[in-house]
């Protein structure tokens, strides 16, 4: 897809990943509409910069809809709001579960279920999902993380396969460290566990969201599925499959080795 003109809505667009999506979509020459959480976006310079709780299927809706009003209808959707919340499933309460599947997994299934009924009757439409390498493999001390990284991988993958053949386009970002506010806050509230940051840092090069933005542009180009910044992940992803259970007992030896 050429990004030319084209409507593009960012979620999580306050920082990080987010932020540089915004500034280099709208390079590509697309309109952008920049959301995220209510005084998150001080200092976003978008088309149209607005609060948005992606849990809200209502305030999606509302926003989708001022979206089309003042910039057209959306041509790519980058649902990129995500948290990273928890530890182990012992020790992470209902509550905790609950804001990270519906943030990282359901808040995807209301997007790509309000925009849909109109990609398919215009033939084209885009949706990206920003995953995570733990999407494809896994996130060592965070269950929840992991879980729902996997879930936002096998919604895109089912968006792809069910409407590929009518016009819709799947991608799905599966990066591995990014200096971000939730590497960056590891430990805290906010942030990843103590050990998951570790994993990451340990796993390979943390690149910059302004490099990961730029994959993603290039990807859309040429409507890749998998968008992976960190090119050993393939590679990874590849002796996961080639021998799970030798995989398995590797990520065991690095938690070991970490923990």
């Amino acid at each position: 897809m050429d990004l030319q003109h084209r409507v593009a809505v960012v979620t999580g667009a306050g920082g990080g990943i987010g932020r540089a999506l915004v500034e280099a979509l709208r390079a590509a020459g697309a309109r952008v509409a920049a959301t995220d959480r209510e005084g998150a976006l001080t200092g976003v310079d978008a088309d149209l910069v607005r609060p948005l709780d992606v849990t809200d299927a209502d305030a999606t809706a509302a926003l989708l809809a001022e979206v089309e009003r003042a910039l057209g209808p959306v041509d790519v959707y980058l649902a990129n709001a995500g948290v990273a919340l928890g530890t182990d499933p012992m020790e992470t309460p209902d509550d905790l579960w609950d804001t990270v599947l519906d943030v990282n997994v359901r808040a995807h299934i209301t997007a790509a279920r309000l925009l849909l009924p109109g990609w398919l009757e215009r033939g084209e439409g885009y949706f990206v999902a920003t995953a995570s390498a733990a999407g494809l493999l896994t996130q060592i001390g965070s269950a929840p993380y992991a879980v729902s990284k996997h879930a936002a991988v096998a919604f895109a993958e089912w968006l792809s396969v069910t409407y590929g053949s009518r016009g819709v386009r799947v991608s799905t970002l599966c990066p591995m460290g990014v200096a971000t506010p939730m590497l960056e806050t590891a430990g805290s509230e906010d942030g990843l566990s103590s050990l998951a940051a570790n994993t990451v840092r340990a796993a390979g090069e943390v690149l910059t969201p302004e490099t990961v933005a730029a994959a993603v542009v290039e990807g859309i180009g040429r409507e890749e599925f998998l968008i992976l910044p960190h090119p050993e992940v393939l590679t990874f992803f590849r002796r996961k499959g080639e021998d799970y259970e030798r995989w398995l007992a590797g990520m065991r030896r690095l938690q070991d080795s970490l923990g």
